[in-house]
């Protein structure tokens, strides 16, 4: 008898719907829950490691990606000025044809993910959130805010780094915390001499260009912000031109050339949270932000919540009770999330104080070689 016949996803994010997608393919019935009615994704682009794009070929929509977005190998570093430093290799983690990186518009990752989602029989409900969650000793009764119920086997929850549904279960949980970075995204044209990514150091600024399409790419800006401020809409292409000004390089002075209001131009303060173990309740389970949250030092964290839905699902198809079955879940993810929220923290922790290239470069190696290994 299957330890799960039923199951609830509350989030739709990249995390939610992979774990909805990879339960229909192990038989569970799933529900998920969405808070926002348009299913929305904000933001620019993504950067999608190897380790990432092998995650997304497990939950099938990897040749999606490829036609949609656009893959790579290696990435180039350059200083400021456009004098290249080094040139990294990116080994091909999906399989021989595939290359080892990738970049996509957020919006579209996300509407490839939905449309996989509803495909294999997803019950999607959108503009709805959890207002109560009572476990008892065989089921989870939820309760969503349009006064309608539902009897569940298990109850994931994947609504983000601020997840409502993680402060009900876990009253006291510890809360995101600001680490002293904020990250610039942008889309601009792509130019034809982008053809991979690039990344250009500057003094205390860090930028980046990612191919997302055969004309588009986008931009990424990493600066030291002491305080978590909050910009105002009308600041953000000004602002942004100002960070770009220390960049004399061809690409990032085009860029800056070319931004303009339709640049979909969003600023996000970079905060962090690693939830304690376990990671789960009774028959509630966290995954993806809602219970570790990375900054993108790494590039690993919507993978991260990907191979959380792949585990998870393999473990509920495998074990012969739930306990279990979310005990070697943790078991499996813990080590691997945990050294990607405190690799990328501390990675910007060196940016900020000036610290060690040195640790710097031995803490990217040894992250990419974890990543790199079976999850």
């Amino acid at each position: 008898m299957p330890v799960v016949r039923k199951a609830l996803v509350i989030g739709g994010g990249f995390a939610g719907t992979c774990s909805a997608i990879q339960m229909r393919k192990a038989g569970i019935e799933v529900d998920l829950v969405e808070i926002d009615p348009g299913w929305r994704s904000y933001g620019a682009g993504i950067t999608l490691n190897g380790a990432t794009l092998r995650a997304l070929g497990e939950v099938g929509v990897l040749a999606q990606i490829m036609t949609q977005g656009a893959c790579c190998d290696g990435v180039e570093i350059f200083t400021a000025h456009g004098h290249k430093l080094a040139e990294l290799p990116t080994p091909r983690l999906a399989g021989p044809d595939v290359p080892g990186g990738a970049g996509i518009l957020r919006p579209v990752l996300a509407r490839i993910l939905a449309e996989a989602t509803r495909s294999l029989g997803t019950h999607v409900r959108l503009g709805c959130h959890a207002t109560s969650i009572d476990q008892q000793q065989d089921l989870v009764e939820v309760t969503l805010n349009d006064g309608t119920r539902g009897s569940y086997d298990l109850v994931v929850v994947a609504d983000g780094v601020r997840s409502r549904t993680r402060d009900q279960i876990f009253p006291g949980a510890p809360k995101p915390f600001y680490t002293g970075q904020g990250v610039w995204r942008a889309v601009v044209p792509r130019p034809s001499e982008v053809q991979r990514p690039c990344l250009y150091m500057g003094a205390r600024v860090k930028a980046g260009v990612n191919p997302v399409s055969s004309t588009e790419m986008y931009l990424f800006l990493t600066e030291d912000r002491p305080t978590n401020t909050h910009v105002d809409d009308v600041e953000l292409l000004p602002q942004l031109r100002t960070l770009l000004a220390e960049f004399s390089a061809a690409v990032p002075a085009q860029v800056r050339e070319v931004l303009s209001c339709e640049s979909h131009i969003v600023f996000r303060p970079l905060d962090a949270l690693l939830m304690p173990q376990p990671w789960y309740l009774g028959r509630v389970v966290l995954i993806g932000d809602a219970a570790h949250s990375s900054t993108p030092h790494l590039a690993a964290g919507a993978g991260m919540g990907v191979e959380d839905a792949i585990v998870l699902a393999q473990e509920l198809q495998k074990a012969v009770s739930l306990e279990q079955a979310l005990a070697d879940f943790q078991r499996r993810r813990w080590p691997r999330c945990r050294l990607v929220v405190e690799n990328s923290v501390r990675l910007g922790e060196i940016e900020q104080t000036g610290g060690s290239k040195e640790e710097h470069a031995n803490i990217m190696r040894a992250s990419m070689m974890a990543m790199a290994a079976p999850y």
